[in-house]
């Protein structure tokens, strides 16, 4: 859980907007160590899908899951502004509490700091305050809440009395290790006291642990000085924290509805405690959102409740918090919800019914965000079943898994397999047990601490150092404490516990936050390991690739760089800890390539690609010579290439092909000029969009895209026009539900709904293109006007009608804008992604003035195949014949009209796909701006007749994998 100090605190900012004091937060987390540079992006995106401001002068900046990349430690920094700032939703701000998050840690903040949004003169207070720590106590406040849950009731008991019930309550307390000894002693001591309507109170603050309440109820019927008895709670009073489970209490006894909690199941008893009447109607929803119940989906169900006209109330079915109501933002992000979690909802009179289904549907539907369903027997921890033995891997030929660190190593194997932890599942004394885990979680932590120190700071530092806050964390002690008390050894309650956190971490929607499970399993084998002493195995005295299920972030760290030449791992993604750690190191690794890479054996020799994403094992000498050769000259070719990146992007025996960059931000095209670029192939105009919280207008699309074509200084530009949906939504443009986004409304079908929105989009692309003197300025008359070669490209274009209706916009406005104030040199493309488009290449080339194939989108709806997901991504390659044909066929059609054809996908940075991609034909490469140098060089390597029977060999092979297989060895 994040928490606060006086150091986390910032006095007296300044800032001229929100936006400034966005990057104020964004620099004090970064000179804290705690984000790199990229995390301000982050935090500006969230601002743009949904305003931050949470209520009392506070508002909670934090980044968006993809940015989450960029958070190096857990942390939190608390500026405060005295004199105020506008944030731009309207309301004003003088507290800026800026989270930098690897997970939903901030659903805590949420949670400490909803008590003081109720409180209206926070604002004034976090205004005036002159103390961070006036500030920090102001801030961090936990209010302490009295356990009640089923846990807690102690329902149908063989009791004889009233005292009998009472001590049945305090047992069931101290079996709960909420209360000590001395509380049941102090309960026997005393007699309980009558309440009325059949209930009884029995309550002492000593020996309290937790403070709680339970209810003992009778299985049989009993009387007390011949008054029924209906129960007896059993309260374990400590400070105020009681003191609203009293006032519940007081509200059952006043609303004379006590009596119905006699022969009452567990779910009965907390609605009524929670204020729930017999009267109401009632629905429970269980909470989808991967993140839980934060402030965007929070504030949609208040929206929904506040529709409905009547009172609703909403409570965690599992627990027994009182019902808030369902109209309060700030209660219901106190609820703290997570994903899996039932709301239970209440309503009395004329529309409840309706108003319930209202909400349910709205809480199944997710909210505002894309949701998964809820499978309990997928997200709780379930046994595996035995596992078919593994082929081995065959000799020589490449074996695909994910590209997680570039570089290429040649090496033996040294396979270091999961060990073997063998333990007992149960044990007899629990507090021996207890013990021996928290001892163990020390050791632990030590460990982790002595690593840190090897460290010296950097990443690897910082995610071991987070590590140290996994151990730590009270909830997986909770966890592993509650199968201790109910029997289970050590081990076996710990291992549990961090499976079924890790199992909850891989089924959210997130990728990057899936992928953290492996932090999780390695945190769990490092105490288990200290549990059952077992230790890893030595690793060889000599250079090797170390291959293994999923290394955990500690063991990357404990690599020696100076013998460890590749990581190869069975489990993980891109995005894992263990691969931003390799990459930070140097170490080329590729990951999620399967259990296979496990039967490899120790000693065997393997050539691992970590630009490719594969390995070979055994090869043959004429591979191993290829590889060696290529090792040799990555160095060499890097430095000629960096020398060469102004000159003209040619082949061998001169042929032309233009290599231009991909850009996301405007502000990035002079790097890329400075890299060699010639160009920006595709601008990705839509993270101008998702950066603002509103629809940006005219006059600043203008300046975004003038600040591009001003540095590229009569080079080419490339525009995506708004490439929204998907997996990109904008927070401003509200879009329907759908089963399947990525075919649905995207692209340039769902600009077309809004053609007023693409209109202006255009309009600002045309005007930022007019001709300028040599200032870069309009040219005034007499003076020669230096054109801005502009290229607008619509997206996800199925057919020649989409791109009709968008041309028809760009005519009428070249019409009605004066020419002298707009593009002239002009071309309209399309951008190749959907089958159908390449398929239907003849029809649209008669119309378009270009091509350009995105490979990414193009490969992935040509093969069925999510190239994000965790198990088929390796699988997902643009080399595949069948993309190939469709890349041929857009070439064809295009050349045969006069015009010209770019690829702008990952493909055309892939070494061994640029012969090809030149050998179809294609007449521009568009990379990332750090690609550009090395796109260059390659193209000198080969001649265009080469390259032509590259493409060739490649179209005449079956697999993506044989076309790899069959060019290397050429």
């Amino acid at each position: 859980m994040l928490t606060l100090s006086p150091d986390d605190i910032l006095l007296d900012c300044h800032a001229d907007d929100w936006r400034a004091a966005l990057d104020s937060a964004a620099e004090t987390l970064q000179r804290s160590g705690l984000v790199t540079a990229g995390y301000r992006d982050g935090l500006h995106a969230r601002e743009a899908q949904s305003s931050t401001y949470l209520g009392n002068a506070i508002a909670i900046p934090h980044g968006t899951p993809e940015s989450r990349e960029h958070v190096r430690a857990t942390g939190v920094r608390v500026l405060q502004f005295p004199r105020g700032i506008d944030w731009h939703d309207g309301h004003r701000v003088h507290a800026l509490v800026t989270i930098a998050a690897q997970s939903d840690e901030h659903l805590d903040i949420l949670r400490q700091l909803t008590h003081v949004l109720d409180d209206d003169s926070v604002a004034g207070r976090l205004a005036q305050a002159t103390s961070a720590g006036v500030i920090a106590s102001l801030l961090s406040k936990a209010v302490v809440e009295a356990r009640l849950d089923a846990d807690t009731l102690c329902l149908g008991f063989p009791a004889r009395d009233v005292r009998e019930l009472a001590l049945a309550g305090a047992a069931r307390l101290r079996q709960l290790d909420c209360v000590a000894g001395g509380f049941v002693a102090a309960v026997a001591e005393g007699a309980p006291l009558r309440l009325g309507q059949g209930l009884w109170l029995a309550t002492s603050d000593r020996g309290v642990e937790t403070p709680a309440l339970s209810l003992a109820t009778s299985d049989r019927a009993l009387a007390e000085n011949d008054e029924p008895v209906t129960g007896v709670f059993c309260l374990a009073a400590r400070g105020d924290a009681h003191r609203g489970l009293l006032e519940r209490i007081l509200a059952l006894l006043e609303s004379g509805q006590a009596g119905e909690l006699k022969g009452a199941d567990a779910a009965t008893v907390l609605g009524r405690l929670s204020g729930e009447s017999a009267s109401a109607h009632t629905r429970l929803a269980r909470v989808l959102n991967a993140h839980g119940l934060h402030a965007r989906p929070a504030k949609q169900l208040v929206q929904v409740a506040r529709a409905q006209g009547i009172a609703i109330r909403v409570r965690l079915a599992e627990g027994g918090g009182e019902a808030v109501p369902a109209t309060s933002l700030t209660k219901v992000i106190g609820l703290g919800a997570r994903r899996g979690q039932q709301l239970a909802f209440s309503a009395e009179g004329e529309g409840a019914e309706a108003a319930l289904e209202a909400l349910d549907r709205a809480v199944a539907e997710g909210l505002g965000e894309q949701v998964l369903p809820f499978d309990e027997s997928r997200e709780r921890l379930a046994p595996r079943e035995a596992a078919a033995p593994l082929t081995p891997l065959p000799a020589d030929l490449p074996h695909p898994g994910v590209a997680a660190s570039p570089g290429l190593a040649i090496a033996p194997a040294f396979v270091l397999r999961t060990p073997r932890f063998d333990y007992p599942d149960r044990a007899a004394d629990p507090a021996a047990e207890r013990r021996r885990l928290e001892q163990a979680i020390h050791e632990g932590t030590a460990q982790l601490e002595a690593l840190v120190q090897q460290a010296r700071g950097g990443e690897v530092a910082q995610i071991l150092s987070m590590h140290e806050e996994m151990l730590n964390d009270p909830e997986l002690l909770e966890a592993a404490g509650e199968g201790i008390r109910d029997g289970r050894s050590a081990e076996a309650a710990w291992w549990d516990a961090i499976e079924t956190a890790a199992h909850a971490q891989e089924m959210l929607a997130d990728r990057l936050l899936a992928e953290r499970a492996a932090d999780l399993r390695d945190v769990g084998r490092r105490v288990l390991g200290v549990l059952c002493r077992v230790e890893l195995p030595a690793p060889p005295d000599h250079p090797y690739i170390l291959v293994t299920d999923d290394i955990g972030p500690s063991d990357v760290a404990r690599l020696d760089t100076t013998r460890v030449r590749g990581l190869l791992t069975a489990r993980g993604g891109a995005t894992a800890h263990s691969a931003i750690l390799a990459r930070a190191l140097g170490i080329p690794a590729v990951v999620g390539a399967g259990e296979r890479v496990l039967t490899l054996e120790n000693g065997s020799e393997l050539i691992l690609d970590g630009e490719r994403g594969r390995v070979v094992p055994a090869p043959s000498a004429e591979r191993r010579a290829a590889a060696e050769q290529r090792l040799v000259e990555r160095e060499r070719r890097a430095a000629e290439a960096w020398e060469a990146r102004f000159g003209e992007a040619r082949t061998r025996c001169g042929h032309r092909v233009e290599v231009a960059a991909n850009l996301g931000n405007t502000a990035h095209a002079a790097d890329a000029v400075a890299r060699g670029a010639e160009g920006i192939g595709l601008l990705r105009t839509e993270f101008l969009f998702m950066a603002h919280a509103h629809e940006p207008d005219l006059d600043t699309q203008v300046g975004e895209y003038r600040e591009a074509l001003d540095a590229l200084d009569g080079r080419p530009l490339v525009a995506r026009t708004l490439d929204v949906g998907g997996d990109k939504p904008l927070p401003y443009w509200p879009m329907p539900k759908e089963d399947n986004p990525f075919l649905g409304l995207r692209g340039i079908r769902l600009a077309l709904t809004r053609p007023e929105v693409l209109e202006t989009q255009l309009r600002a692309l045309l005007m930022a293109a007019a001709p300028a003197d040599e200032s870069g300025k309009a040219p005034a008359a007499g003076v020669t006007e230096k054109a801005r070669p502009l290229r607008i490209m619509l997206p996800m274009v199925k057919d020649i009608g989409e791109f009709r209706a968008a041309r028809a916009i760009v005519d009428r406005l070249l019409a009605e804008i004066p020419e002298a104030e707009r593009a002239t040199d002009l071309q309209l493309g399309v951008m190749v992604e959907v089958p159908s488009s390449a398929l239907l290449a003849a029809s649209l080339a008669d119309e378009v003035d270009f091509f350009s194939v995105g490979t990414n989108d193009l490969t992935q709806y040509t093969l069925a195949i999510d190239r994000d997901h965790p198990e088929l991504s390796a699988q997902a390659d643009g080399l595949h014949p069948a993309v190939l044909r469709l890349i041929e066929m857009t070439v064809a059609a295009a050349h045969a009209r006069g015009k010209w054809v770019g690829v702008c996908g990952e493909l055309a940075s892939d070494a061994t796909a640029v012969p090809v991609l030149v050998g179809l034909g294609v007449d521009e490469l568009s990379v990332s701006a750090r690609q550009v140098p090395l796109v260059k060089a390659r193209l000198r390597e080969f001649d265009l007749a080469e390259a032509r029977d590259q493409a060739a060999l490649a179209l005449a092979q079956a697999t993506s994998e044989a076309v790899r297989d069959a060019l290397e060895v050429r």
